[in-house]
């Protein structure tokens, strides 16, 4: 079968992209590893479906690299966002449907991607000897742990540890250190299904962010760096570890088209 491709990234956490708008491409996981792997195949951090949905402007499936379909991914709703466009859907506010629910998304006039995500409503603050972290569910699963000096922070080894320990093993988790910075958050990330560390993970800044800004009610819009770039996650604090009215912003890239015989 030959597949039709693009690839795109969203501070270089990058996605093969496929329009199956007609319905007809089926992919084994066998099939998606291969597409996602940096050596053998086009490379990825995950692979993103286009199809169509009534009610919607299109929807969105994704895929981990280790080729199980995966929960919301924040930077593949923005890259699948600009990909719609660059496929002649042209929307002032799109609206898309993703396995935790209905998105509105939108393209700035400084060709940011805006991606609304799901309202949180509630955030687990835990004290384990001397670290405190936070959980929490922004479409995705995870861990945040505040720390003074994140490029000092074993990510890979760390990461692994926690997503694997006996509280998060079963489902997994995805971890994320986080520095305050003057004026700005750096995040690292280890994400599950890729199970490496990422230049960048969307539903992690964002769940980030809304640790950063736990104490503070009312809406706020926080920087953030991460090793792929410059995001921004903007939401409203409603007390109670409930947030509402979140967005995602950043920039979603194309990086070529492609076709490959699997």
């Amino acid at each position: 079968m030959n597949i039709q491709f693009s690839k795109y990234q969203g501070t270089q956490n990058d996605f093969v992209i496929i329009d199956n708008r007609g319905g007809d491409i089926k992919l084994f996981t066998d099939q998606i590893q291969f597409l996602c792997d940096r050596r053998k195949g086009v490379g990825a951090d995950g692979l993103m479906l286009l199809g169509n949905a009534d009610g919607y402007d299109f929807s969105m499936t994704y895929y981990n690299a280790d080729g199980k379909e995966g929960t919301m991914c924040g930077n593949g709703g923005r890259c699948l966002t600009q990909y719609a466009f660059d496929k002649g859907i042209k929307k002032d506010i799109y609206t898309f449907i993703a396995i935790d629910g209905p998105h509105e998304s939108k393209i700035d006039q400084n060709g940011w991607v805006h991606l609304k995500m799901s309202d949180v409503k509630a955030v687990e603050k835990n004290i384990e000897g001397d670290v405190t972290f936070f959980v929490l569910d922004t479409g995705s699963p995870h861990y945040v742990e505040m720390v003074d000096n994140v490029n000092s922070v074993d990510v890979v080894a760390l990461g692994q540890m926690i997503r694997y320990n006996e509280r998060f093993k079963q489902v997994g988790i995805n971890v994320n250190f986080v520095a305050q910075e003057e004026n700005q958050l750096f995040v690292r990330t280890y994400e599950r299904g890729v199970e490496n560390e990422t230049f960048s993970c969307g539903t992690g800044v964002t769940a980030s962010a809304l640790v950063a800004g736990i104490d503070k009610l009312g809406a706020q819009t926080i920087s953030i760096e991460t090793l792929g770039g410059k995001l921004a996650v903007s939401f409203n604090n409603r007390g109670d570890n409930a947030f509402d009215n979140i967005w995602l912003m950043g920039p979603g890239t194309f990086v070529f088209n492609g076709s490959l015989d699997i």
